[in-house]
């Protein structure tokens, strides 16, 4: 098969595809055999709403030959196949979380015969998913399980995006895999795809039960406590179960925690597990009315049958500081995101059909680990809850989140709701007593106070520089009645796990492998499912190299 690049009308049918194909292939006429789409991306401009896409075509042998010698645009269609060798380590290795990164790398494990421990601190999707609703509704808080931590990780309560670079064998295994669990086909070739909210628990319990089926042993509510670590080597690891403390001999532990086990990282700097900071975003959500975002990007013709409309700003600004938005949620909501109940965080969810009242996006500011150490000049008591910490180290970053999401929650009245305002009053440093055409959506309610309450100054300075520049982009941006709700903190972490670039295992202890996007790898449900699987790939030609089993 071969590969084209096309361009067909918004609502085309296959018949448009093959007219396509033959408008760049001529002499294909009454010889194609089959095409389907391996990339879809939209386009709107002023005249029309259009699909440019890459196609696949099936043509005889003969032809495709000669299409390939004469055609410079045509390529070979690579289908991008996944597969792992067999291996039966004596020692079965541990997987520790039950996020994107934990689910595929323990399934690429089982797939090869390794039959990993799976362990999850939080419940499994289908009761985290009532622990979560009974906290919105007013219930007490699980620090174990809530948005950020249980089956299927923070993703399992957000957009479900799908984003990730050029197709290849990682990529598509995860799309596949996803497919299979019951996600819809065209999230295989669509640019922009998602799973949204409500889909994502019924495709998270079937990869589950996948895993088990296949000799992976799944447990949840055990907590990684500590690492056994002699010589540099991996021994064992400590958990934490509901029977009491459980030594688990291992040698082999894969790390897949998220962005937000704090407590994971501060006992890797004790056992002197190589950690670096790294640079983060920190800042808050707007909102704006769905049907104005779309007016933004599709103007005034008819959307209906188009996507929910979303949008993408970056702005470099004087200040030497970028501001940008992030994972922007059409039709969705804002959600309370905290793993502490003395705190508030917003994070962004959507449901499949993106059809809520409001888009919401994350507004965020580059924040530096230099800046880690400013910030803690007048905060003296900072890192009382890292001892093992200094204004410089890795674990700085955790305790400025940690700050600013304090001084959220009392900002917000203390009760768990988030402080808001109207974009119109932060631009002009003036209280918010009312809302206006836009209502926030935070599920825990809202009460008003600036950004500057709870954000550091550079943070809300800099966002005040950036707003005129993303209304410059898209007219209408700068809207009074906007509403900013805050604050977002973990749009990824603040550390990276140093891991060696060849065998991605960690460069101070033999046996551990550092991944997604706790450990500083990734961005994403793809990007982290996809580290998974390559920490497992690495980990398994590993084992058979040592033991001459292939």
């Amino acid at each position: 098969m071969v590969e084209v690049d096309v361009s067909v009308p918004y609502l085309y049918e296959k018949e448009d595809l093959i007219r396509a194909v033959v408008s760049v292939l001529p002499k294909t006429e009454g010889q194609i055999l089959d095409v389907f789409p391996t990339k879809r991306t939209l386009s709107v401009t002023d005249s029309a709403v259009t699909y440019k896409m890459t196609v696949a075509v099936a043509l005889p042998e003969e032809v495709e030959s000669g299409v390939l010698k004469k055609k410079k645009t045509v390529r070979l269609y690579d289908p991008c196949l996944f597969s792992v060798p067999k291996a039966a380590p004596k020692k079965r290795p541990l997987v520790v979380g039950l996020g994107p990164a934990g689910l595929f790398c323990a399934l690429a494990l089982c797939e090869a015969g390794a039959c990993p421990l799976v362990i999850e601190r939080g419940l499994d999707v289908e009761k985290r998913k009532k622990a979560v609703n009974a906290y919105l509704l007013g219930g007490k808080l699980d620090p174990n399980s809530n948005v950020q931590f249980g089956e299927g990780g923070a993703g399992a309560f957000s957009d479900g995006k799908l984003k990730a670079g050029k197709n290849d064998k990682y990529k598509m295994k995860v799309l596949r895999e996803f497919v299979s669990a019951g996600a819809p086909e065209e999230i295989l070739y669509e640019t922009a795809a998602h799973l949204g909210t409500d889909k994502l628990p019924d495709i998270v319990r079937t990869l589950r039960e996948k895993i088990i089926s296949l000799g992976g042993t799944v447990r949840f509510s055990t907590k990684l406590k500590d690492l056994c670590v002699r010589d540099g080597r991996l021994t064992a690891a400590v958990l934490e179960t509901p029977q009491g403390e459980e030594i688990f001999e291992t040698d082999t532990v894969f790390l897949c925690t998220g962005h937000s086990a704090h407590d994971i990282f501060t006992f890797l700097q004790k056992d002197g597990i190589a950690m670096t900071a790294k640079p983060v975003g920190r800042g808050l959500r707007i909102e704006h009315p769905r049907e104005t975002v779309n007016r933004w990007v599709y103007g005034d013709r008819d959307t209906s049958g188009l996507p929910t409309a979303s949008y993408h700003l970056v702005s470099h600004l004087p200040n030497g500081r970028s501001a940008y938005s992030f994972c922007m949620c059409p039709g969705g909501e804002v959600m309370a995101a905290t793993t502490e109940p003395d705190g508030v965080v917003t994070n962004g969810m959507s449901n499949f059909a993106r059809d809520g009242r409001n888009s919401n996006a994350a507004l965020l500011v580059s924040v530096f680990p230099e800046d880690f150490q400013k910030y803690a000049e007048n905060k003296e008591n900072i890192f009382e809850s890292y001892p093992n910490s200094d204004k410089i180290s890795p674990l700085g970053g955790f305790a400025m989140q940690r700050e600013i999401e304090k001084a959220a929650f009392i900002a917000g009245g203390g009760t768990g709701a988030a402080p808001a305002c109207r974009l119109e009053d932060f631009m002009k440093n003036r209280s918010t007593d009312s809302f206006g055409e836009v209502l926030p959506s935070f599920p825990k309610g809202t009460a008003f106070a600036a950004p500057d309450e709870y954000l550091p100054p550079f943070i809300t300075d800099t966002l005040r520089l950036a707003i005129p520049e993303f209304d410059a982009w898209i007219p209408g941006f700068y809207a009074p009645d906007a509403v900013l709700t805050g604050a977002e903190t973990r749009s990824t972490s603040p550390v990276r796990v140093e891991r060696n670039a060849d065998t991605l295992v960690s460069v101070s202890c033999s046996g551990l492998y550092p991944v997604g996007e706790g450990a500083g790898y990734s961005g994403g449900i793809v990007t982290s499912a996809m580290d998974g699987l390559k920490c497992a790939e690495s980990y398994l030609l590993k084992f058979l190299s040592e033991n001459n089993s292939f």
